[in-house]
């Protein structure tokens, strides 16, 4: 456990004593504080153009007009924004000549490979904390339900760690930092929009298709629902690159 922390503490450390991690959590600010201000403002104006008929009134729900909106934002944010944070994690070390002498440690490889990830997932979860000014902006204006607030912010979390392992998995792949952000971006993105050919498919590959779908799983989460099969689906999800990741340090223990 020592040497884990050990890991996490190199990676955390570095993290904050460069200028990536700040940049990254302003721009996911910035882009995610952008989709807030216009849903809240398109639920502003809807509002008004339905203060005339008070049944359509009723019906508006600021958790469904705004939140659930903002959180399917989010989601798309990520997929742009973690790449940057992972793709060094791994091919920095490998080109730099570090990671040879990381391994010559009496660390393993599972150390490694979680003390950077968990390192990595720290610095996510400060992004997504920031976020909460949002549903508080809400909550002082308005009465917003705190079950989807706080299932969505779950469901965030499990999505970000998913796409953090693996960034980390195609950061072991390559020395080249641009090449494994690119990868885990179009990874990440196939996973996305791969629920888009169910239309086109029979029913049993529409059905495989969904479950292996991103969105497919989170979409519970921004409704307030908090499904078993779609934790299961994000834990094993990260859990599986995590696995991938550590065959490949393995593998270049033995080339090396």
């Amino acid at each position: 456990m020592s040497r884990l922390l050990a890991v996490y503490q190199r990676e955390f450390e570095y993290f904050y004593n460069s200028i990536v991690a700040y940049v990254v959590i302003m721009i996911f600010l910035l882009l995610g504080g952008y989709f807030f201000y216009n849903l809240v403002a398109f639920f502003n104006m809807v509002s008004i153009q339905t203060m005339q008929n008070p049944v359509a009134a009723q019906r508006l729900s600021i958790t469904e007009g705004v939140l659930q909106p903002l959180f399917g934002n989010l989601s798309v944010v990520m997929l742009l924004i973690i790449p940057l944070l992972t793709m060094r994690l791994l091919s920095e070390e490998r080109k730099s000549g570090t990671a040879e002498l990381l391994f010559t440690y009496p660390i393993s490889d599972w150390d490694v490979i979680l003390g950077k990830y968990l390192a990595t997932l720290t610095v996510f979860a400060t992004m997504l904390l920031l976020t909460v000014l949002f549903p508080a902006l809400l909550r002082r204006y308005a009465n917003p339900e705190w079950g989807p607030i706080l299932s969505g912010y779950l469901g965030l979390l499990l999505l970000g760690s998913a796409f953090v392992a693996m960034g980390l998995f195609f950061s072991s792949l390559s020395e080249n930092q641009i090449v494994a952000g690119i990868l885990t971006f179009g990874c990440a993105l196939l996973f996305l929009i791969i629920g888009w050919i169910t239309p086109f498919v029979s029913a049993n590959v529409a059905l495989v298709v969904q479950q292996l779908s991103i969105l497919e799983h989170f979409d519970n989460f921004s409704k307030g629902i908090i499904d078993s099969n779609d934790v299961i689906y994000y834990v094993n999800f990260s859990l599986f690159f995590l696995f991938l990741c550590s065959r490949v340090l393995e593998s270049n223990r033995w080339r090396s």
